[in-house]
This record gives structure tokens, sequence and C-alpha cells, in this order.
């Protein structure tokens, strides 16, 4: 979990809201389950969405091959030398981990939970593959421990969300938030600023109708290129625009100001190994990246909010 390192009055931080919710320190261990998505296995389409490799944000203890149990026992190995009292979140989160039978979605998330300093499971799943059996299972499981549902919305453009090969539309992202959200479960949202015929303005149009949606929690990364996907094969073809770090934090700050002030703001980048990456290349951890956002935010006096209510 990138817990955040700076503590900014200018946006609703999950740092600060994560500290809030346990009396410990929690790390997010990351879980391949050995899923995998409706538009990569034919059931919707191939290849997956135009710009995804899971080795991207897979860490190196993250092995598809070993039981959960093990996986997590393997993160919390990696973890203990920083903090030897944290306590963890198993976090699914490769593919889509919602895309199974129930009674196989039970056994691999009750397996998580049984791990000892396992305090709770954040299950990342695309709005398509969500049942009312599974969120009211989900329901139930959120009376013993803290459970958090994140979809992938990426867009609120259904142009957009077809060019990129998800396989789902912007109302189906509505419908299986509000569905969540109506059981009482924490409910976060994953968006990319940048893709392929999305500009600036077009970012600023979607902050509204993003912040409108009833979630708790909103990461945001930029659009990168990643070796050998099919939008590197394009990008390369007729390359499009990549934000340069000064218009992605200026391009942030305004998005901020557009979205509702009680949103909790998780990540705002996402930082994949270099070797994979086409562009763009910043050469910023994301704490740094968050400590030159936080700056602009303050020397512009920009807040989280600000022109939400004119937006809508």
């Amino acid at each position: 979990m990138d817990l955040n390192k700076v503590n900014t009055p200018y946006y609703n931080d999950y740092g600060t809201w994560i500290r809030r919710q346990f009396p410990y320190r929690v790390q997010k261990i990351s879980i391949d389950a050995g899923f995998t998505c409706p538009n990569r296995d034919g059931r919707l389409s191939t290849g997956g969405c135009i710009y995804c490799d899971n080795r991207t944000f897979n860490p190196s203890y993250c092995q598809r091959r070993l039981p959960v149990r093990e996986q997590l026992e393997e993160g919390k190995r990696f973890f203990a030398h920083k903090y030897p009292e944290m306590k963890y979140l198993a976090y699914f989160q490769a593919f889509t981990n919602t895309y199974a039978p129930l009674a196989h979605l039970k056994a691999l998330y009750e397996e998580a939970l049984q791990v000892e300093d396992i305090v709770g499971i954040v299950i990342g799943t695309r709005p398509d593959c969500v049942s009312d059996e599974l969120l009211d299972y989900l329901a139930e499981l959120n009376k013993r421990t803290f459970v958090l549902v994140e979809y992938g919305v990426e867009s609120a453009n259904n142009d957009t969300l077809l060019r990129i090969n998800r396989g789902h539309t912007f109302e189906q992202s509505q419908q299986a938030i509000e569905r969540t959200h109506q059981r009482g479960l924490l409910t976060g949202a994953h968006i990319i600023l940048g893709l392929p015929g999305e500009d600036a303005q077009e970012s600023m149009r979607q902050a509204p109708i993003i912040s409108e949606l009833p979630i708790d929690i909103l990461k945001i990364h930029q659009m990168q290129i990643i070796r050998n996907t099919r939008l590197a094969t394009a990008y390369e073809a007729h390359p499009f625009h990549i934000y340069s770090v000064d218009e992605y934090i200026r391009l942030i700050a305004a998005y901020i100001q557009r979205l509702r002030p009680t949103l909790i703001l998780e990540r705002f980048v996402s930082q994949s190994p270099k070797d994979l990456l086409i562009a763009p290349h910043w050469g910023l951890k994301n704490y740094e990246f968050t400590n030159l956002l936080a700056n602009y935010l303050r020397d512009h006096d920009i807040h989280q909010g600000q022109f939400f209510l004119k937006s809508v």
C-alpha cells in the first residue's frame, strides 16, 4: 500500500484516511490468484486492454504459481524488515479477481483471511464481472473484516472504452458501483488520464461525472506506453501526445479542483519497470511526484473540490 508521504490540506489523501481505519500500520500485499479477464479469454474479446501488461504492477514476491497463502507469506517477508509490527491487506490485484464461480472465489478470499496478520481484503475487478450473489457474500464478509471492492473504470467516455478494448461501457461501471455501494461496501474506482483520444479538456469534462459515482476512493494513473502491447505498436506507428511531468501536474491540479471534496484520493501515478516502459520517462518515484504535486497545490492555493459545485 502506497501510504501517502505528504499530509496535505489540499486534497483528501488516502494515507490519512487509512491510518484512521486501523490502530496499526497496514500494507497491501498483491496476489496473483490465477484469474484472467473476459476480454482476454474470448468471452468478450481477446488480447485484453490494449495498454495492459500485468508485469508492470505485479511485485517480485507475487508469483501466480504459488497458492494464495504462500504468496501472502512471501509478501509478509518482503515487508517485514521495514515495519515488524505491520498488519496486511490481501490485495487481489492481477486481472479480474471476481471472474470465477462464487464457490471458488469464496475459497480464495477465505484462504487469504486465514493467514496471520491479514486484516482485510481488497478486490480489483471489472464492472461486468460482479454478481449480486457475490456482492451479498462480500456484504456479509464485511461484517467481520475490512473489504474494499475496486473497479477498473478507466474512462467515462464509451468511445474511449471501445478504443482500448475494455469490453464494457461506462453505464455498466455506474450500475456495478451503485450495487456495491448499496450493500454498504467500500467502493473504489481506477481511472487513467491521457488515454488515446482524450485530452485535458476531456478529462475536465469527466471529473464531475466520476465524482457523482457513489465511490469512496479514487486511484488516478497517467497513461503509460508499455512494450509489447497493442498500444505500443500503435504509438510507434503514429505517436500521440504523452504528458510531461509538468503537464501532468497541472492536469491533476485542475482535475482535483473538479472532484467531489469528500472523495479519497489514493494515487496519482503508476511507476512501471524501466525495461517495460516506452514513455513517459519522468525519473520520479511515486512519493517524489506526490511531493511535487503537493508543492504545486500549495504554491497555487489549489484545493480539491474548489470547482466541483460549479461543474455539476
